[in-house]
């Protein structure tokens, strides 16, 4: 028996990367899924986002684990798309139990030269995003008077980053929420956490300006970037991070071992946040 066996969960951003592995995670301990992903490229984003082939492929990977999978495009900047996604799901399943409002975009500038779209971007995104998914669920939760909800935030939900003010702002709020969630909506038993994950293994961090950024130096490999994030966590030996590493910590969160846990903000980020700090940018 599964530790989520005949629960629902829905999953945004869950195409690939730590969607995926939320996914694969949760559908293993006996969960259903409904799956959405914008699966088009944003502009002011420097990677490409996932595509229909990415999402269809993780539908397959869940099915392939005896569980149910529902798979559709919605954009978290569109209401109207998540709450067709929700009717859709609880058409499909009867119920919705766990939520995990994981999509979110990258990208850095100094913030005199953000423009207006990368910093819109980047709010409508990684923060209303997730006001407008939790607000497509909620509804059916309270209805139920039952539900756990995770908010995927980030070690810079704490601590400032170079160049990141409009991501930092965004994780920040995203903290917020939940907290604020989190006590409207006890009274109806549903349990809110966030996660918060340092570097982990995925698109969002595997491209050039990542890597620079992780290694100080233009024209940098992933090889470089990987041994420069060494310099990034606490524990021994510890590098980019697989994202089953935050799929776990959800799995937790969401589980009945966590039934008396709400309203926290969990680091997933092997003891960055105890570190004494590590400078990219050193005084010479």
């Amino acid at each position: 028996m599964g530790r989520l066996d005949g629960k629902v969960a829905l999953i945004t951003g869950a195409a690939r990367g730590q969607g995926r592995a939320h996914a694969l995670t949760l559908a293993r301990e006996g969960a259903d899924i409904i799956g959405v992903d914008v699966l088009q490229d944003i502009d002011t984003v420097p990677y490409g986002l996932a595509t229909r082939d990415e999402l269809e492929q993780t539908a397959r990977d869940v099915e392939d684990l005896d569980r149910r999978a529902l798979f559709v495009q919605a954009d978290v900047r569109d209401q109207g798309s998540l709450d067709d996604a929700v009717s859709r799901g609880l058409s499909e399943f009867g119920r919705i139990d766990i939520l995990s409002a994981n999509a979110g975009i990258y990208s850095q500038a100094n913030f005199w030269e953000l423009t207006e779209q990368m910093w819109q971007d980047m709010i409508d995104v990684n923060l209303s995003g997730v006001w407008r998914t939790c607000k497509a669920v909620a509804p059916h939760m309270i209805e139920r008077r039952s539900g756990a909800i995770v908010l995927t935030a980030s070690v810079n939900g704490f601590s400032p980053g170079y160049q990141l003010s409009h991501y930092v702002a965004a994780k920040h709020g995203v903290l917020g929420l939940m907290r604020n969630y989190a006590v409207e909506l006890a009274p109806y038993d549903i349990r809110v956490n966030a996660v918060c994950p340092g570097v982990i293994d995925t698109r969002m961090v595997n491209n050039p300006p990542l890597y620079e950024r992780m290694a100080g130096r233009a024209d940098s490999t992933r090889e470089e970037a990987l041994e420069a994030v060494r310099h990034f966590h606490l524990l021994h030996g510890r590098s980019m991070m697989p994202p089953e590493t935050v799929s776990n910590a959800i799995l937790w969160l969401v589980s009945d071992e966590a039934v008396n846990i709400t309203g926290v903000a969990l680091p997933v980020d092997a003891g960055h946040n105890v570190l004494d700090g590590y400078n990219p940018i050193p005084t010479r």
